[in-house]
């Protein structure tokens, strides 16, 4: 039914924007762009081979976090190094899992946490001025979460199916995302 929902488009007997529309637009947006994508299947990726409370806690810090700086970017010009910030949380996420190192759950939330804040403050800056603010951001948020739970889906696998020893091909896709985000910065440093 939701996925009815969110694929058909909205016979509205007024004009303009509609719940649908916004809410279809903001669950779009996210997959829209590598870098968003990347960043919070790595957080997903994470959680997983963190395992335990951090199945849930790390993506949720993550969820939670952008969620309140959406309303920042929202309200206001996001400051001019965003896209650094969401490039260096592709890094430093896809680091994190290459590198296993083991953090603690709220370290790992924090951490989760702090990079939000730049996916956040640029989701809720594209916010479209013809659309509602709410449904686009749970549509946001939706998408985030359907990605985080990708992660977490593909990490788990990972770690069961192709190799329950020693998690190396968790790490070398941890590696492959960390890549992307050294690319990632430079390209953001330079502009």
């Amino acid at each position: 039914m939701a996925a009815l929902l969110v694929s058909t488009t909205f016979a509205a007997a007024h004009p303009g924007a509609s719940v649908v529309h916004d809410l279809t637009h903001g669950f779009l947006h996210p997959f829209g762009g590598l870098d968003h994508v990347l960043a919070m299947i790595a957080v997903g990726l994470l959680a997983a081979q963190l395992g335990g409370r951090a199945l849930w806690l790390v993506p949720g810090a993550f969820v939670a976090t952008m969620t309140i700086a959406a309303f920042v970017g929202w309200a206001m010009t996001p400051a001019p190094r965003v896209e650094l910030g969401i490039a260096a949380s592709v890094l430093m996420i896809g680091a994190a899992v290459a590198l296993q190192l083991g953090l603690p759950v709220g370290l790992a939330s924090a951490i989760a946490g702090v990079f939000a804040i730049f996916h956040g403050v640029a989701h809720g800056a594209e916010v479209p001025s013809t659309m509602s603010g709410l449904g686009y951001g749970v549509g946001f948020m939706a998408a985030t979460m359907v990605l985080h739970a990708m992660g977490i889906g593909a990490g788990l696998l990972t770690q069961r199916l192709v190799d329950p020893m020693g998690g190396y091909a968790l790490r070398a896709i941890g590696g492959c995302i960390a890549a992307i985000g050294v690319m990632m910065v430079i390209t953001s440093a330079l502009i």
